[in-house]
């Protein structure tokens, strides 16, 4: 087990499978995610616009790095349907060494002009 404070879980909720994998494909071809598990058919129940509100949505489990985090979250903000979509950052203490160098790996950040 490998300690880091590089690897980052980011959640994002998508309206719907198609969403999610069209977010997914973008941030994978920009090298920005090592993986996304894209979980259908979660139950959201929240506040919007002074209501209770509940849907239907698929939960998007992305592995990104520290310095891929800026580029992804604009990226996925920009082409994601919501007026307020979710982008929340987790903090990963652990993991398999083997795992992370390969996550490492299929993450670039973005070059810098």
């Amino acid at each position: 087990m490998k300690r880091t404070n590089t690897f980052k879980i980011v959640l994002v909720t998508a309206p719907d499978l198609k969403t999610a994998r069209r977010l997914a494909h973008a941030a994978l071809k920009a090298k920005l995610i090592a993986c996304a598990n894209l979980v259908p058919r979660i139950e959201s129940h929240y506040w919007w616009q002074g209501r209770m509100e509940r849907g239907n949505e698929v939960l998007m489990i992305l592995k990104a790095t520290r310095r891929t985090l800026p580029a992804l979250e604009k990226l996925l903000l920009k082409l994601h349907p919501y007026d307020t979509a979710e982008f929340v950052v987790l903090p990963l203490s652990h993991g398999s060494a083997r795992y992370l160098a390969w996550w490492q790996q299929s993450c670039r950040a973005p070059s810098r002009r």
